[in-house]
């Protein structure tokens, strides 16, 4: 089995990571997987373990794996999968916090104030010396602002605050890439693949292909999936329940790239990859 040796001296920095234009994902992506010269030849694919729920239905069934990885490339994976998901979400008009996400708050050379915090159901979350204060509602800049208003008006001067959306776990489905209306879907209790992309009114002409990419929170672990649309459509596989927070990202030409790597590490189509 190939691994991957690289080592990287530092995380990426919360808002390049959320602010990162959906071109660059592939540049980024392939930054954090080859860029040190390490590359998976073609045709090697990373071992895995999967293993299905016993009462799970035939349309929409959650099957998992893992992947038995070097320490090394399971970070470089899961950074990568950082960039794709909060890329892709940024690049959807204005999503807006919601209870029960799951935010990382930074306050530049403050590390007492920088945390991460879960959004209550009432749609508040509490900092130290700011209190209590509404989240929900918000997208992630109007925090920022608000934020940054409070520590600069009694404690810190000219403070530099980021907010970082780490889990989106409220009632929404994303759907980003090459599909002809990219956003935030409302999620009503059920739903499936293709039903989603229909509401962003399908695949458009810069698509790779047929296939697509969903990322999900399992057990409190991120997980990815792939999907080829046309084997769905065609009946030959089924469509798949999608879950809130899903995030659905069809890939480009300027991500085939991304995608072709991402493929390596999960070969199992249909099937949830733990990274």
């Amino acid at each position: 089995m190939f691994v991957a040796s690289c080592r990287f001296s530092s995380p990426l920095k919360p808002e390049t990571a959320r602010r990162i234009g959906p071109v660059l994902i592939a540049s980024v992506f392939t930054a954090l997987l080859s860029g040190c010269g390490a590359t998976l030849p073609e045709g090697q694919l990373t071992p895995i373990e999967t293993s299905s729920s016993s009462n799970a239905q035939k349309v929409g069934r959650v099957e998992t794996a893992s992947l038995r990885t070097s320490p090394d490339e399971k970070f470089a994976v899961t950074k990568a999968a950082d960039v794709m998901t909060s890329a892709s979400v940024a690049g959807a008009s204005g999503y807006k916090i919601g209870p029960q996400d799951v935010l990382d708050i930074s306050v530049f050379k403050v590390p007492e104030l920088s945390k991460s915090l879960q959004v209550a159901d009432s749609g508040n979350i509490n900092l130290p010396l700011v209190g209590e204060m509404p989240a929900a509602g918000r997208t992630p800049e109007e925090l920022e602002a608000d934020l940054t208003r409070q520590l600069g008006r009694k404690y810190l001067q000219s403070p530099q605050v980021t907010v970082y959306v780490k889990e989106y776990n409220s009632q929404r489905i994303t759907v980003e890439g090459a599909v002809k209306k990219p956003g935030v879907y409302p999620f009503r209790g059920k739903g499936s693949l293709l039903q989603y992309l229909a509401m962003a009114e399908g695949l458009d002409s810069l698509s790779s292909d047929s296939t697509v990419l969903v990322f999900r929170q399992i057990s409190g672990k991120r997980a990815a999936a792939k999907f080829d649309i046309s084997q769905i459509r065609a009946g030959k596989e089924d469509d798949p329940a999608v879950q809130s927070g899903d995030v659905i990202v069809a890939g480009t030409s300027a991500t085939k790239e991304t995608f072709n790597t991402i493929m390596k590490v999960l070969p199992l189509a249909a099937v949830f990859t733990f990274l």
